[in-house]
């Protein structure tokens, strides 16, 4: 299951999202430090299910279908929050940093309205620059990867290179514990013009360049501009659009209150939903606040940002498709007769080999070939897989 980590610095909204994100019921409170342990929990990202298109009605096992769309489940870990310093150990950086080890891609949420300083106390809105927020956190992470790398660099430097070892294979054992992977390690070392150069060679200015383009690629991160609906907070947001690739104008305040009036039945919602609808008569109270969420935040920005930023960071930030393995082609069925009952992520560029593999270790060695069921088209390993395929895997195992 992709993991996603649920970063940045105390008191701006991390466990509002989270809550919102997952339903879980955590410690919101205005004050730093409220997260100590980190909150884990499945969230959901979403795409039209492949139902609408082949008319029929699907059976999921390992998701969720609502309406026209399929819920995919994530992890989310909300982990402590970050204060200057964290990577040398000040404030709970040690324990933030080791919650982040096993996460495939980050969600980063700032204070885009400028409400809480670089410690995470409440100031005036407007007067910090979530910008700064944003650089700060990015350090702490570079740094830490640095920290990580460069430990005891000469030895292994010295070993690495004398033994002709494969660098990218030696590089990876030293820094197993961030779970980097390979393919991971040898993009970094282009994209920084160090491959191929010997490690003794490497000044600490390389070895620093390294760090930063193996985070950023290993540990990509969408930026949640939380607080969306306060009135600072827009040209915040349009500035940070114009300079970073994932920048979502969130109010996790408002998906929380949303996802739980749906819940109780008070309206009809889906998560990433442009709007909402009342069911029945509400209380004035209530009625006001929807209306709030609807006139500051739905009409404004097109939806809360909360599912948004959950989309982007695994279709956009991990560039991850979604793949519905069935056994008969022509029912769109698993054996038991479930219609569409499994959907796989996959990274963008993946060949059914892969997906057989990510089934099961004998499906991808003993493949043959697989079928497009929505043409019924025959395609080999070499066919790259399309968001929202409905694949069969034919393999030696499955003839079987």
């Amino acid at each position: 299951m992709i993991t996603i980590g649920l970063i940045g610095k105390t008191n701006v909204g991390k466990s509002t999202f989270f809550s919102s994100a997952t339903l879980i019921d955590v410690e919101i409170s205005n004050r730093p430090f409220v997260t100590i342990e980190p909150n884990v929990g499945v969230a959901y990202v979403r795409k039209e299910c492949a139902h609408t298109k082949l008319g029929v009605r699907c059976n999921p096992r390992n998701s969720i279908c609502i309406g026209d769309y399929r819920f995919i489940p994530v992890k989310l870990v909300d982990v402590a929050g970050l204060i200057p310093g964290a990577h040398e150990g000040k404030g709970l950086g040690n324990k933030f940093l080791d919650d982040l080890r096993k996460a495939d891609v980050l969600i980063h949420v700032v204070d885009a309205s400028g409400s809480t300083d670089e410690e995470g106390r409440q100031v005036s809105p407007g007067t910090r620059d979530p910008e700064e927020d944003i650089k700060f956190v990015e350090n702490e992470i570079d740094e830490w990867f640095y920290s990580i790398i460069s430990k005891e660099w000469d030895k292994f430097a010295r070993t690495t290179d004398l033994s002709s070892k494969d660098v990218p294979e030696s590089l990876l054992t030293k820094i197993s514990g961030l779970s980097v992977n390979r393919k991971q390690i040898i993009k970094a070392l282009k994209t920084t013009g160090l491959d191929g150069k010997k490690l003794l060679l490497w000044k600490d200015e390389d070895i620093r360049s390294f760090s930063s383009a193996l985070r950023r690629i290993s540990k990509p991160i969408v930026i949640a501009a939380n607080k969306a609906d306060m009135p600072t907070a827009k040209e915040n947001i349009n500035r940070l659009k114009a300079k970073y690739p994932f920048v979502i104008p969130v109010s996790a305040e408002s998906e929380l209150a949303l996802r739980r009036a749906a819940k109780t039945g008070l309206i009809d919602y889906i998560p990433g939903d442009s709007s909402f609808k009342v069911k029945g008569t509400i209380d004035k109270k209530r009625e006001k606040a929807l209306e709030f969420i609807r006139d500051t935040v739905l009409n404004v920005y097109g939806n809360t940002g909360v599912q948004q930023a959950l989309n982007d960071a695994v279709f956009g930030a991990l560039n991850m498709i979604h793949v519905y393995p069935v056994e008969d082609e022509r029912r769109y069925t698993n054996r038991d007769g479930d219609v569409l009952p499994d959907v796989l992520l996959l990274e963008n560029g993946s060949t059914p080999r892969d997906m057989a593999f990510l089934i099961h270790t004998d499906l991808g060695k003993g493949f043959l070939y697989a079928i497009e069921a929505k043409t019924k088209m025959r395609i080999g390993e070499d066919y790259i897989l399309k968001d929202g395929d409905v694949i069969k895997i034919v393999s030696t195992l499955s003839r079987g």
